[in-house]
C-alpha cells in the first residue's frame, strides 16, 4: 500500500503545476499545502525552489507548529501562516497562496470583490473578503486568514496589499478556489470599467450556492 504521506507529497507537488497552468504565480512565488489526514502534520512547498524543479521528494513535511519533520530544504516562508490555519480551522485540509494579477489588484486597493456573478455565488457564496495587512514570516498572516474566514462562506481571502489565500476540504479544492478567485476578480474588474456591476439579491446568492454545493455535478447514489 502507498504510504499516506508519500501520497500527499505527490498530490501537493502535482497541484503546484496547476498554479503555473492557470498563470496564478510567477517565478517561485506562491505555494500549496495539505494536511496529512489523521495526523498533526502537513506537506508544503520548499522556499524559493523553481516550479520546474518541484518533485514529491522536494516537498517538506512539517508539524502543525510549522517545524520541519522531514525534508532537505527550508519550507515556504508562509509555513507559519498555513500551520496556524490548520490548527484553528480543523475542517480545512488544504491551503493555497498565490499572487494572481487581478485578485492582487483588488488586494492592493484593500477592496473586497463584490458577489455580482452567479459563478461567485456558486463557489464563494458571498463577496471575496479582504483580510488585514500582515508581514510575512510568522503566524500574523494566518491569524488574519482565520479571523476573516472563520464566519465567512468564502474559501478565499484577499490579504491587503499582499495576495490571495484560499482554503478547502483538501488541497485540490483550495487550488480550485484560487483559480476561480482570479477568474471572477478579472471579470468584475473589467465590468467596472464599463459601469457599476449589478448586485445579486442575497436570497438568490444563497440559492445558487446551495445548488452548486449540494446538487451540481455527480452526487453519491442514494442507498
Amino acid at each position: 500500500m502507498t504510504d499516506p504521506i508519500d501520497l500527499i507529497r505527490r498530490q501537493v507537488s502535482d497541484l503546484h503545476q496547476e498554479l503555473v497552468r492557470y498563470r496564478l504565480v510567477v517565478w517561485t512565488a506562491g505555494n500549496v499545502s495539505a494536511r496529512v489526514p489523521g495526523e498533526d502534520l502537513m506537506v508544503i512547498k520548499p522556499s524559493g525552489v523553481s516550479y520546474d524543479e518541484l518533485t514529491p521528494d522536494a516537498m517538506i513535511l512539517c508539524d502543525l507548529d510549522g517545524k520541519v519533520v522531514e525534508g532537505s530544504h527550508s519550507p515556504s516562508s508562509d509555513t507559519a501562516a498555513h500551520a496556524y490555519v490548520y490548527r484553528h480551522l480543523p475542517e480545512v485540509g488544504g491551503v493555497v497562496h498565490t499572487h494572481s494579477t487581478y485578485a492582487c489588484a483588488w488586494a492592493a486597493r484593500g477592496e473586497a470583490v463584490p458577489c455580482v456573478l452567479t459563478a461567485m455565488a456558486d463557489e464563494f457564496g458571498a463577496e471575496i473578503p479582504v483580510g488585514p495587512f500582515a508581514l510575512i514570516g510568522d503566524d500574523s498572516i494566518g491569524r488574519g486568514i482565520v479571523d476573516t474566514l472563520r464566519d465567512h462562506r468564502s474559501p478565499a481571502v484577499l490579504m491587503k496589499s499582499h495576495g490571495v489565500f484560499t482554503v478547502g476540504k483538501d488541497a485540490k479544492a483550495a487550488v480550485k478556489a484560487a483559480v476561480m478567485c482570479e477568474d471572477v476578480a478579472r471579470t468584475v474588474h473589467i465590468s467596472r470599467q464599463l459601469g457599476e456591476p449589478l448586485p445579486i439579491a442575497q436570497a438568490d446568492i444563497d440559492a445558487l450556492n446551495h445548488r452548486y454545493q449540494h446538487v451540481y455535478g455527480q452526487q453519491p447514489a442514494a442507498r
